[in-house]
């Protein structure tokens, strides 16, 4: 598959979450290739979603290139949907996230969301996990509980 290909498969998978987004409201918003799709998408429809909670510097300046508020999680009462890609999928919907290094705020949006979906084209499937190398981040004040 040449790389004009892949964005077109992530272009077009982009497009099908956007008709999962309310109207209005705010979204959660994740990180990576798929996602950037997914901001060109909410860009070219102005007033679809009123802000976003970003999952990464990164994507917080992608949002605001387009235009989109970006909000604070601690000031978002409710998040009704978290949309992110995945490095990783089976048919039988094992993922692995986070492995462009923003693992920690990525899964701290998803939890705050009522709903998390998941973008993938057919490049992302696998038939086991663990071929994509996974940063491992440890987060000194819980390095106690996590162990």
């Amino acid at each position: 598959m040449t790389a004009s290909q892949a964005d077109a498969n992530k272009r077009r998978a982009a497009a099908a979450a956007l008709e999962h987004v309310p109207a209005g409201c705010v979204l959660g918003v994740g990180t990576g290739s798929t996602v950037r799709f997914l901001i060109e998408a909410l860009a070219a429809h102005p007033g679809r979603v009123r802000a976003a909670v970003s999952s990464s510097n990164a994507t917080t300046a992608l949002l605001e290139a387009a235009a989109i508020p970006v909000l604070d999680l601690n000031d978002v009462p409710d998040l009704p949907l978290y949309i992110d890609g995945a490095d990783e999928a089976t048919r039988a919907r094992h993922l692995i996230t986070g492995g462009g290094g923003a693992l920690p705020r990525e899964k701290i949006v998803a939890a705050a969301a009522a709903r998390f979906l998941c973008i993938v084209d057919e490049s992302k499937l696998v038939g086991a996990l663990g071929a994509f190398p996974l940063p491992i981040e440890v987060i000194t004040m819980a390095r106690t509980l996590v162990a």
